[in-house]
Parts: C-alpha cells; structure tokens; sequence
C-alpha cells in the first residue's frame, strides 16, 4: 500500500503532556509548545501519547483529546504527527487508531501489551495486525520498548515479513540500546522502505552510522537544535564534529541520568528551557525536586544549553 504522506524522517520529537498543578491536562499551552518546537528546536515532526506523553496514564477521553489538540495546533506547522495508540485493550487500542484517523493524524504507533504478553512473534503481529487494521489509511509504527514492556521479541525478527501481514506498516521506533538487534533491522532493509528510528537519545549517533532513518526521544524537546547540528555535521560527512555533538548531548544526559532522570524530570527541564509550563506528571510519578532542576539547570548553563551571563557560546571543539 503506497501512502500519499512522507515517511517519518529526522528528528521527531517525544511530546509531554503539560498539566497543571492539580493535575489536570494543560491543552490550552500545546499552541505555545508548537511553535516553540518549530522555531526554536528546529523539531517539525512529533509522537504524541508515548512514554513521555504520559499515554498510558491517561484516560481513552484524555488522549483523545490530548491527540486532537496536537493535530489542531499542529496544521500547517508540523511536518508529521504521529500518535501512539498502544493499550492493554486490543479494543481499545482500535479506538484510539480510529479516532487518530478521524482527526487527520499522519500515522499511528503501537507498543506491545505489557500484562498479558505476547509469548511469540506470531502472537505479537496479530495483536498489532487488528489495530492496524482500525486505522487503514494510516501509517502504522510498532513502538519497540522491551525495557517497559518486558516483551523480548526480537525486532529484526519482527520486521520479518511483517508488510505481508500488516500491510500498513511503515516503520519501527527503535527504543533499546541493543545495537545488534537495530542493525540486523537495517540490514533486513535493504530497500530503506521502512522508517527505522532509533530512540535512545544518547546512542543516536551510533544508530545513524547504522543506518537509522531518524529519531524519536524526549530530549529533543530542548536539545532539537543541538541534535539538529549533529544530524547536519553527519550528513556533510563532518564525523568529528558530530562525535563531538554526540559527546556534548552525552555528558548532559549521563549528568542527569546520575540524579534520577525520567519523565518527571523531563518535564521540570522542558519548564526551565521552555518557559512553558508542564507541571507535575501523573501519580504514580513524583514530581521533580527543586535539587534536581538547580543542578540540571547549572549542567545545561555549563554546556551552553541555556545562555550563561557574560558568557558566549564556546566552540565545541574546544569543549570535546
């Protein structure tokens, strides 16, 4: 099935569900973080309602109107807005895909169910062939997490002949750090028809010497410029600087990593760089310490992430 829409290329950012303090959902600065997105971070294309979204904390009414907001806000700025649609419930994971299709979403993403699992590959692509079928004009993505999922169904040996029997399939979001299984993926690819994204942030330069077509991750939310250069410096074949990218982006990620990072924290550093307000997560998620975000904000200020008195930006080579 020949889709009219592009693939999912480049930097796709992770998007946060922005609440209030009483936890509510925050729609009405989803237009602001559009545009901060586009013109600040460089990020035209977006996942919404995945781990970051906090997806699956939400209610079917939330992120459906989580996912409505995003493609409104989104017309004629973003590129590509994919939603994650994956649930516990086969039914309503087909909702959701449904609904994403009635709104105008540019695909769907679905992860493995994570209580009752899939014991094989068979059972996996069956699962996902009905949701798929929910939604068939839209390009489908398997969401590949097995670190939350606890399902370890190889992916190269997913993607094994799964176009026949998911005819929607497009793609993979590959978010493990098993470099092995993502370039027997590629491998597999000869013909790049598929949009192979890796998604852990700190390993993606690895992942495009291998071949990955693009990337999803929370930390493009405020590191999409700087991934933006490294993406640049790759393609002109400048693998030094890239390296040197890489490096910068690592040592902020292994500095906050060292505290305690996770979706919580993501959002108090999306408040700081952003200015706009994400507010607490979800219970049972713990709200980000003041500690945590002094000292990431101190870290971001040290990298030139974030502009320092008196200080112009250095040259990063000087900084590898």
């Amino acid at each position: 099935m020949a889709f009219p829409k592009k693939k999912l290329r480049g930097l796709v950012a992770a998007t946060i569900t922005p609440m209030t303090e009483t936890g509510e959902i925050n729609f009405a600065v989803i237009g602001r973080y559009v545009d901060y997105l586009v013109k600040e971070q460089g990020v035209k294309s977006i996942f919404v309602n995945g781990t970051t979204g906090e997806g699956l904390s939400l209610s079917l009414s939330e992120r459906r109107r989580v996912a409505e907001e995003w493609v409104t806000q989104g017309r004629n700025k973003l590129d590509q807005v994919v939603i994650h649609v994956g649930a516990l419930s086969l039914k309503e994971s087909q909702e959701l895909a449904q609904h994403a299709a009635e709104i105008g979403a540019d695909g769907i993403a679905v992860i493995a169910p994570f209580f009752f699992k899939s014991q094989n590959k068979d059972a996996l692509i069956s699962f996902l062939r009905e949701v798929a079928a929910a939604a068939p004009a839209l390009p489908f993505y398997y969401y590949h997490i097995p670190s939350l999922t606890g399902v370890k169904i190889r992916a190269e040996e997913l993607l094994d002949g799964i176009q026949d029997k998911i005819p929607t399939f497009q793609g993979l979001k590959f978010s493990d750090t098993d470099l092995l299984d993502f370039g027997q993926c590629v491998d597999q690819n000869h013909q790049r028809q598929f949009a192979l994204l890796f998604g852990v942030d700190e390993q993606l330069l690895s992942a495009l010497i291998m071949g990955a077509t693009g990337a999803v991750g929370s930390t493009y939310n405020y590191l999409g410029k700087k991934t933006n250069q490294m993406l640049e410096a790759f393609e002109r074949q400048e693998f030094t600087t890239a390296r040197n990218y890489q490096f910068c982006i690592q040592r902020f990620i292994n500095y906050v990593i060292k505290l305690g990072f996770g979706v919580s924290q993501t959002k108090a550093i999306m408040t700081l760089v952003s200015g706009i307000p994400m507010g607490p997560p979800r219970l049972p998620l713990q709200k980000a310490t003041k500690e945590f975000t002094a000292n990431a904000e101190a870290k971001l200020k040290s990298l030139d992430f974030l502009p320092l008195p008196g200080l112009k930006e250095g040259n990063l080579e000087a900084r590898s």
